[in-house]
């Protein structure tokens, strides 16, 4: 195994002190710190909830929990019970570990479900239908986290969602406005439902509250795992599925569980990266970006100048090319990390790198080596007092899911079987293409983005990130590590800052904002070939700097992020 990566149980971690922690800049006098604990997610009620946990005595994984499960009402577009995601859990002592909970094909699940009889992909049954569920695992995630690392009762942490759903909470100008948007799929999704509808438009200011929810929640209070894969709520989503000829069944729900893995963990310059292995493509791809521009002086060159952004676009093309072939569930395909990330295959991907012209992705190829036989998330992280820390990225796939509703228990279906590959080469919703290393199989846990990250610096905690953002995911990330790292920015001055995105497919550099490059940078690119499209934000970074042993939040002004300390 080459140097760049060691899987955990090679690597003995020091225990922390956070009140040591080394930070890379002095905070400006308006940057807030806190000593005692921090959660930054993405609506404040949520937030809030894992503050209040923290305060209690709960640790970060507590805390996460809570979380968790409060998004899952305050911010239904992605917060869920329904989907899944990743966890990377730093604690002060001992190992790190990473949990996947990502969700899974059914068990009548196949290759070609989502073709029609000439072999061509059926428009949006991957995305709106029944059949576009997997089988979620958020919970079972978040019984495994708390069995192996919680200190408060269970009981005692799922408890402010269901105040939350029962009594309702005011909405944001935000949240208002997805709803709105999506009003008309409720309606033609969900016959004889009315969740999330209202006689007149959503306003920031109006209550939500949701019953059927509360209700489901409290049976995950009272029940633990056996409370949504078992028992009432488990019937209520085979019925579901039923009514739309889905394919999620009562022994596909009992099947499930979650699965820790080792860490990927890697180095750039003097940092250590902690961040999760396949079938999350999102550690492997972070490592190879930060690896393919190390050794040039991006400090010197400055934030989102021609040649900082030229570099960046061209290793990104690159990454994404391999994520395209080698990328998928480690159970069924044998990815493999060590050649992605050896040191001289990432050196011999950007050979082909022409400082003159931009390299046309047509001429790119996912790279060989020796010896080989594949938007709408979000994330959230959390240090508590002791210095534990949790990086957590959640998703239902695309905004709200697939917008079905499970009748009776109040809660979104995922729609993560599109983030297979439904026929190779053919684009997901994110544009992201594929191959058999992502194909659709029984069982199986289909490629992520999601890329939650906890950073060291000498031995100690220096940050916890993540966003969400479908296939920007792992360039907001690494992106936002950079701007700390290199170009000296506060974590909320890194979040902020305007980012760019490549995927290899299509060929072309996705810009926020006109503003996001300057024009003299945006013609000197022009000029070498490449092609700069506004598509809006791009991901809703979270993140914490730990700073001479105090904790800065980042929040994405991009939404209704929120970073409460204490």
């Amino acid at each position: 195994m080459n140097s760049l990566i060691k899987t955990s149980t090679q690597v003995l971690f020091s225990a922390l002190l956070l009140s040591s922690a080394i930070s890379y800049s002095q905070p400006a006098d308006n940057v807030k710190l806190y000593k005692n604990g921090m959660v930054v997610c993405a609506y404040p009620d949520a937030s809030q909830v894992g503050v209040d946990i923290l305060k209690k005595g709960g640790n970060a994984v507590d805390a996460a929990v809570a979380v968790q499960f409060a998004l899952a009402v305050t911010l239904p577009e992605a917060g869920n019970i329904g989907g899944g995601g990743f966890m990377v859990f730093r604690p002060v002592k001992g190992m790190p570990a990473t949990l996947d909970f990502r969700e899974k094909a059914p068990a009548s699940a196949n290759t070609n479900m989502f073709l029609d009889a000439a072999g061509n992909v059926v428009p949006d049954m991957s995305i709106s239908t029944h059949q576009a569920s997997g089988v979620p695992g958020s919970v079972d995630g978040m019984v495994q986290a708390h069995a192996k690392y919680g200190k408060l009762k269970w009981a005692d942490l799922v408890q402010p969602a269901i105040d939350l759903a029962r009594k309702g909470f005011k909405i944001t100008t935000h949240l208002a406005n997805d709803l709105n948007r999506s009003a008309e799929s409720f309606k033609t999704l969900n016959p004889g439902k009315n969740y999330f509808l209202k006689d007149t438009p959503w306003q920031a200011g109006d209550l939500l509250v949701q019953e059927d929810l509360a209700n489901t929640l409290e049976q995950i209070r009272d029940k633990g795992r056996a409370g949504f894969y078992e028992g009432k709520v488990a019937n209520q989503l085979a019925e579901e599925m039923k009514s739309g000829n889905g394919k999620i069944t009562l022994q596909d729900l009992k099947d499930y569980h979650a699965v820790w893995r080792k860490p990927i963990i890697g180095k750039y310059k003097d940092y250590k990266i902690i961040t999760m292995p396949p079938p999350s493509s999102g550690g492997i791809a972070l490592l190879q970006l930060l690896k393919s521009v190390e050794k040039y002086p991006l400090h010197r060159w400055g934030y989102n100048q021609d040649s900082t952004v030229q570099l960046i676009v061209e290793a990104e093309r690159r990454v994404y090319a391999d994520r395209s072939k080698y990328l998928g569930d480690p159970d069924f395909f044998k990815v493999p990390v060590d050649s992605l990330l050896n040191p001289e295959y990432i050196t011999s991907r950007m050979k082909s790198f022409n400082w003159d012209k931009a390299t046309p992705s047509s001429e790119i190829n996912p790279g060989t080596f020796a010896g080989y036989e594949s938007d709408q998330t979000t994330h959230y992280s959390i240090v508590d007092r002791d210095g534990n820390s949790v990086s957590i990225t959640t998703t239902l796939n695309g905004g709200f899911g697939s917008k079905i509703v499970v009748k009776g228990a109040g809660f979104l279906l995922n729609n993560e079987m599109d983030d297979f590959s439904a026929k190779a080469g053919v684009p997901n919703m994110f544009g992201l293409t594929g191959g058999k290393a992502n194909s659709i199989q029984p069982g199986k846990r289909m490629l992520s983005s999601m890329t939650p990250t906890i950073v060291e610096k000498d031995g100690k905690l220096f940050m916890v990130v993540g966003t969400p953002g479908g296939s920007t995911i792992i360039t907001s990330v690494f992106q936002t590590i950079l701007n700390v790292i290199e170009f000296d920015q506060q974590m909320q001055q890194a979040v902020e800052s305007k980012r760019f995105h490549h995927q290899w497919l299509p060929d072309q550099v996705n810009i926020e904002t006109d503003a996001t490059l300057s024009t003299e940078v945006k013609e000197k690119l022009k000029q070498k070939g490449y092609k700069l499209v506004v598509t809006g934000a791009s991901g809703r970074v979270d993140a914490i700097l730990v700073t001479k042993g105090m904790l800065q939040g980042g929040a994405d002004p991009r939404g209704d992020d929120t970073a409460i300390g204490w």
